[in-house]
């Protein structure tokens, strides 16, 4: 069982459920869309990350960007990590079929996704906090120089380098560039892009 500081937020009760199975923390479930109207939750993330800090770990598909983009308002980005499962296509045991786009969401991933997920997020798992990189930061104006945001063709490298580091393809630049800053230096990312674009 790993200890965790930070309160996660999940979209559903599979997923608090699967996170309950090695995860001793607060775990707390957005009910999907209904926490764009659910006053009691939204402030239960609130008093959660003044106390805490909280933890968005939401499905890599279009519906869980949207719920992580609205709980990331709720509260001062100091006190929010944004915690990624890789775009995986398949299906979850109990569902007869697949999503609407295909992918597994946090209740189909494994334990040991959701735990390099969450430490790689700067979540303190086990009483040991996660450190980011601590080269220089990366900035907006790296990724444009790069290729990654501004110009033909940077949609689809910032695709590309998401899968590469396991995170989901629909990220913005601003969320790419945050997750980025977390595991790359700057020259990883330009090996990286480069390596993508020699492809």
């Amino acid at each position: 069982m790993y200890r965790i500081k930070e309160a996660v937020i999940v979209e559903g009760v599979y997923d608090k459920i699967t996170l309950s199975g090695f995860l001793d923390g607060i775990i707390l479930t957005t009910g999907g869309f209904s926490v764009f109207n659910n006053k009691k939750t939204q402030q239960s993330i609130r008093t959660l990350a003044e106390k805490t800090g909280i933890v968005i770990l939401s499905d890599s598909d279009s519906a869980g960007l949207k719920i992580r983009n609205f709980i990331k308002q709720l509260a001062p980005e100091a006190q929010i990590l944004h915690a990624y499962i890789p775009e995986t296509h398949g299906k979850e045991r109990r569902k007869a079929k697949s999503s609407a786009e295909g992918l597994l969401g946090v209740e189909g991933m494994s334990e040991d996704i959701i735990i390099d997920a969450l430490k790689k997020a700067g979540a303190t798992v086990d009483g040991s906090k996660s450190t980011p990189k601590t080269a220089r930061k990366i900035t907006k104006t790296d990724m444009f120089r790069l290729g990654l945001a501004g110009g033909e063709g940077s949609s689809f490298l910032r695709a590309e380098t998401a899968k590469k580091l396991g995170l989901p393809s629909k990220l913005s630049a601003n969320m790419l560039l945050d997750v980025i800053n977390r595991l790359l230096t700057y020259d990883e990312l330009e090996a990286l892009t480069e390596e993508i674009k020699n492809q």
